[in-house]
């Protein structure tokens, strides 16, 4: 049942209709996994990553959409123009699920439009329209109003980028909803690499399920579980950045650029202060009863916002807070707003912002590079300018719109960049947690806590009926299996695709996924899914160029900090990384996977390529 493609040629205006092999499906469930082997077949190393002819593939999993637990998201997935390796962003909102509905589990967009456009997909109708009058006119959000009034259906769902993705800024994300993003790895960029402004899309059939009343049980009775824990009730009522204040004591939380061990005035940027002071409501994912997302309105001041505004999620809150010593949430609220109209990632433009704050308090750049800005640190004015610059490349903004580790490099020390095979390092300092500081040089997508957010294992977030049990968050030797197990369920998670903060078992997922498509899934074979992804996109990593030598932190993380949570800790990644290759069946020499492993994955077909 699952596996229906709908394939467009932006070049030509070729649309087509088909069905993906049943085994591929079989053995990569969907998602960001079923991706990996349809991407293996087109993935060309001599390519640049904007080539027209790379595909652009949006991949639902068979639970996307279905009403389950936290099953409001799919993947965004192709070569990365931010790093040049494997691209893969999830995103939630309704789209997904309006892209089942529409009929369709995956869309393959190739090719570059002759004129800025939009994709109109309602059903069985499928149509290019022009989006002239979109482009560089429209941020995302006014996007979605104005398609949506176009083609006369206020029940659309539109996905689109902004300024940053026409500008083809290496960062660039795509946005959907009350502010969900595929922020990561720069997909923004590569939709606007094709002349593709926005995918509208309305549907009205029913998502398949073969055991239809078994699933609404179980999914009824795991979302009923859900509600009744802990985790949920934080996030509904404190959001993602309800935990600050626990981050900061045990040092998890950056700031300072990765520099200082705390900040003071991160009480002031808490969810909790939101919660007090602006929050007016939340805001959920198709079928999602955690509701996770904040609803804001801050009524006065210069950072006044509309009525129902998007609230700031964790990320975001340390970007333009905790990283520039900004204490002040109104204004990170704005710029967070600014980022998601324009269309950029907010952990890669707040990072590379603040190693440009690093730069200038060093030293090592003036007034004279910034274009007469003074970046210092608790002053987050000067962002306003940076943010617009870095849309339009223009000033010193289109040096900024080429990342962090550009910018480093253009100053004489690339490794200054907290970043790792071209993407920044999210806001989990892995200084706290030696098990993130392994996911984050192993990730395929470069340095990502969505591949493995293993600083929640090692906060107690135990995965027992796998085998991923409580560790020391500062042990080295024999952590490596766990984590690597732990990214192959991962790996399923986003293959169903289910989010993360959905704290259901795999036993229950692996029911839920039989009732939803008449398969007879057990968790050992989920896993050998998840592990047969994994190693697809790592050989896909090899065949485009990856080494063992970038699979390294950067110096800032290598320098303990003392003081505060940390206390000084520093992951042996010598010793993370030789247990982790032999755990994983990877060449310690070269970081690619042996051919018997390959092998005994089903994946023997990549063997020429490693």
């Amino acid at each position: 049942m699952f596996g229906r493609v709908l394939k467009i040629d932006l070049t030509t205006g070729k649309i087509q209709k088909n069905k993906i092999p049943s085994k591929w499906v079989s053995d990569f469930i969907g998602g960001s996994g079923l991706a990996a082997r349809l991407l293996w077949d087109e993935i060309d190393p001599a390519r640049d990553p904007l080539d027209p002819r790379n595909p652009f593939l949006w991949v639902t999993g068979p639970l996307t959409g279905t009403g389950g637990p936290a099953t409001g998201r799919f993947s965004l997935c192709g070569r990365s123009p931010q790093t040049g390796l494997w691209g893969e962003s999830n995103i939630g909102g309704f789209i997904g699920p309006e892209l089942r509905r529409a009929g369709y589990d995956i869309l393959w967009i190739t090719g570059r439009s002759p004129q800025p456009a939009y994709l109109w997909i309602h059903n069985d109708a499928v149509e290019i329209c022009p989006a002239g009058h979109l482009w560089g006119q429209a941020d995302t959000y006014e996007t979605q109003i104005l398609i949506r009034e176009e083609v006369s259906e206020p029940r659309a769902r539109v996905a689109a980028i902004g300024m940053a993705g026409e500008n083809v800024v290496p960062f660039a994300n795509v946005m959907a909803d009350h502010g969900r993003a595929a922020g990561r790895t720069g997909m923004g960029a590569l939709m606007g690499s094709k002349n593709l402004k926005a995918v509208a899309i309305r549907g009205n059939n029913e998502i398949p399920l073969v055991k239809a009343e078994e699933f609404k049980q179980l999914s009824k009775a795991a979302n009923k579980t859900l509600l009744e824990q802990n985790m949920t009730s934080m996030f509904n009522s404190l959001g993602t950045s309800g935990a600050v204040d626990y981050l900061q004591i045990i040092g998890d939380m950056p700031q300072k650029y990765w520099t200082a061990p705390t900040f003071d005035g991160a009480p002031q940027i808490s969810g909790s202060e939101m919660a007090s002071t602006v929050l007016t409501g939340t805001r959920a994912c198709h079928g999602c009863v955690i509701g996770c997302g904040r609803e804001i309105h801050v009524k006065e001041g210069a950072y006044k916002t509309a009525p129902k505004s998007k609230g700031p999620a964790y990320e975001t809150i340390c970007a333009f807070g905790s990283q520039l010593l900004v204490n002040n949430l109104p204004m990170i609220i704005k710029l967070g707003d600014i980022c998601d109209r324009f269309g950029m990632d907010t952990i890669s433009a707040g990072n590379t912002i603040a190693l440009a704050y690093l730069l200038f308090d060093r030293g090592l750049m003036s007034v004279a590079d910034t274009g007469g800005l003074a970046l210092h640190w608790g002053d987050a004015q000067p962002c306003f300018t940076l943010l617009e610059q870095i849309a339009r490349r223009e000033g010193f903004g289109s040096l900024l719109a080429q990342g962090s580790r550009a910018l480093a490099t253009q100053y004489g020390d690339p490794d200054l960049a907290v970043q790792v095979n071209g993407l920044d390092v999210p806001m989990h300092d892995p200084r706290a947690f030696s098990g993130q500081a392994l996911v984050y040089v192993t990730s395929p997508r470069g340095a990502c806590h969505n591949q493995s957010d293993f600083f929640n294992v090692e906060l107690g977030g135990t995965l027992d009926e796998i085998g991923i049990t409580m560790t020391d968050r500062w042990q080295d030797s024999g952590k490596a299996d766990h984590v690597m197990r732990h990214q192959h369920w991962r790996t399923v998670c986003n293959s169903l695709v289910v989010c993360f903060f959905a704290v259901v078992s795999p036993s229950e997922l692996a029911t839920l996924l039989n009732a939803a498509s008449g398969t007879d899934w057990s968790v050992p074979i989920m896993l050998k899914s998840g592990e047969r992804a994994w190693n697809l996109k790592r050989a896909i990593n090899c065949h485009l160029g990856l080494t063992r030598n970038t699979e390294r932190l950067p110096k800032l993380l290598l320098q303990p900090l003392t003081e505060g949570g940390q206390e000084g800790h520093i992951p042996d990644m010598d010793v993370l990384l030789r247990e982790y290759y032999a755990a994983s069946g990877w060449d310690e020499a070269t970081g690619q996977p042996k051919p018997e492993k390959l092998n005994s994955l089903g994946l023997g077909f990549v063997l020429p390529f490693s």
